[in-house]
């Protein structure tokens, strides 16, 4: 059986990934579609690339895989 932490926890998306799963895995997290993280995230390294870039690198290497 499993509790309400496992199955509310973050983790990357293997199924439905483009790069590495993060965006899907956060849009699963917060329930919404995949398209508005992934526009936001592209918005988002448009404005701060280097923030974004180790933010989503982080995420990589912390985030497991489900």
């Amino acid at each position: 059986m499993r509790n309400y932490f496992d199955v509310n926890r973050i983790h990357r998306d293997k199924y439905h990934r483009k790069i590495s799963g993060v965006c899907s895995g956060l849009a699963r997290h917060w329930q919404q579609p995949r398209w508005i993280i992934r526009v936001a995230a592209v918005l988002c390294f448009i404005a701060l690339p280097v923030a974004t870039a180790v933010a989503y690198v982080t995420a990589i290497i912390l985030l497991p895989e489900r």
